[in-house]
């Protein structure tokens, strides 16, 4: 005989004979299937329910090792169990370095900038020339060329997913078993898999049990629904095209390029998916683009061919880059000069420039050298731009000199007269930075924090491909993540712990 168990968000059963409980239903996750659950992942599964676990009581040693939510007692032996938290966390979450929406409006959003006040934490570390460790540690995903998202999904606590978006395999990190799973599709679930463009997707700010974001695929904008305990996941259409760039937000709209029947398109909604508008575009490249970029009430797509910029309720506008100047995009992203314009640097043949983004006439800055970074957090090899992003290095330093700096992570701080962040220092690279950054094993590395206080982090031996770093905020900790590595660095972030 059976119990049944209800409670105000799940349905129970108990086993009259074993006292086992098993998960029949809960809110928002759909099918469940609870005889493939090993006993290791019952204490995550308690964890994202609120439900019981054993406390100081041994009944779970006989095969019950969970409670229904609000069990306070074991019904067993009396003693307390423990309960777990049922309410949604409250942890800033993370979508990847360019899905900040706590930016204010004058920063550039999509661009690898986070309000997480990073360097409250990373500062209090020696400062260079101390040379420190990664304090943490996590292993890779098992399909390693992946982006991240922390947040807690409508969940009581948060967690860690890598979506491997060019094969379509979407991952979840078990904290507390300290494993990967790969989560299987649902029957009609879309594929995740996705390469057409540089990768973004829209996160849910309120989200509802198991719900992620809005994922773009080669088959339409899905949104994405998470299972943790049957480790599935399943998604809804949201619009049902094939995607050539990935969606952006602006304000209360929403917008992306498609390619439904042969001709690029340019598709917008409100953010309720409420008036849709559609707009031909009929000279816009079919692939390649950059994730968009939300600045002055615009979304940018930027390509090789040109840039692509819309407002909400007009028509987008695409504009070629000029005769023989071609776009840097593998230097950072666009940056801000004081009067508030966009500019992205580019090479027109002879030397490098500036060019203004968003106008039908773009002034164009030259340069004397090529400058990494982006929203105002700029490089000229080894030395900060401070001023003008045209402006001269600011040089403390000359030893430097013999140093190329690669921007991963911009902290955005009102507090700040300079901006600071996570960066790269590749040490006695003399040539172009486009030799450093796709052409060379880069023999030494070191991961630097540059804020108030200059901090090396940690120490990399023959780094290739640098642009595949990607830093990522989960559980307290700052990581950092290459397809290369077997496991993830981190380093404690005690003030957002």
């Amino acid at each position: 005989m059976a119990y049944r168990w209800e409670t105000p968000a799940s349905v129970w059963q108990e086993d009259e004979r074993s006292r086992q409980f098993e998960l029949l239903a809960t809110e928002g996750l759909g099918r469940i299937d609870w005889q493939a659950q090993a006993h290791g992942r019952l204490p995550d599964v308690a964890r994202l329910l609120g439900a019981s676990l054993p406390g100081a009581c041994a009944c779970g040693a006989d095969g019950a090792p969970i409670y229904p939510e609000g069990f306070a007692f074991c019904p067993n032996c009396g003693r307390p169990l423990q309960r777990l938290p049922g309410t949604p966390s409250r942890l800033p979450g993370w979508w990847g370095p360019g899905q900040d929406a706590m930016l204010p409006r004058h920063v550039p959003h999509g661009l690898p900038v986070t309000s997480l006040p990073l360097g409250d934490s990373l500062e209090e570390r020696p400062a260079a020339p101390h040379v420190g460790r990664a304090e943490v540690s996590m292993p890779a995903p098992p399909n390693s060329t992946c982006v991240f998202a922390a947040s807690h999904y409508g969940f009581p606590e948060q967690r860690l997913l890598a979506l491997a978006h060019t094969r379509g395999v979407l991952q979840y990190w078990d904290p507390i078993a300290q494993l990967w799973h790969v989560m299987t599709p649902d029957e009609g679930a879309a594929s995740l898999a996705f390469t057409a463009s540089a990768y973004a997707w829209l996160p849910v700010l309120e989200p509802r049990r198991g719900e992620v974001a809005l994922v773009p695929t080669a088959d339409g904008l899905m949104r994405l629904w998470i299972n943790p305990v049957s480790e599935t996941y399943r998604t809804e259409p949201v619009l049902a095209a094939p995607l050539v760039a990935a969606p952006g937000a602006m304000r209360r709209h929403i917008a992306c390029l498609i390619k439904p029947e042969g001709t690029v398109r340019l598709w917008s909604a409100r953010a309720d998916l409420g008036e849709v508008e559609e707009y031909a575009c009929p000279d816009v490249p079919a692939s390649g683009w950059s994730r968009p970029i939300g600045y002055d009430g615009r979304l940018f797509w930027l390509h090789e061919a040109g840039q692509l910029a819309w407002r909400p309720g007009e028509a987008p506008q695409f504009t070629p880059w000029p005769m023989g100047w071609q776009p840097r995009l593998e230097f950072g992203g666009p940056t801000q000069s004081r009067d508030g314009r966009l500019w992205h640097i580019g090479h027109d043949g002879q030397g490098y420039s500036l060019l203004e983004l968003g106008s039908d006439r773009p002034q164009q800055a030259p340069i004397d050298g090529a400058r990494l970074g982006f929203a105002n957090f700029l490089f000229r090899r080894g030395h900060p731009v401070v001023d003008e992003p045209w402006s001269g290095e600011h040089i403390e330093d000359l030893g430097q000199d013999e140093t190329l700096v690669l921007p991963l992570l911009r902290a955005f701080n009102n507090n700040r007269s300079q901006p600071s962040g996570l960066v790269l220092r590749f040490h006695k690279v003399t040539g172009r930075a486009e030799e450093a950054l796709h052409e060379r094993v880069i023999p030494r590395t070191t991961v630097e924090w540059i804020g108030r206080r200059n901090v090396i982090l940690d120490e990399i031996v023959r780094l290739s491909r640098p642009l595949e770093c990607l830093p990522l905020v989960y559980a307290g900790c700052l990581w950092l993540h290459h397809p290369d590595w077997n496991v993830l660095r981190g380093w404690r972030l005690e003030e957002l712990a």
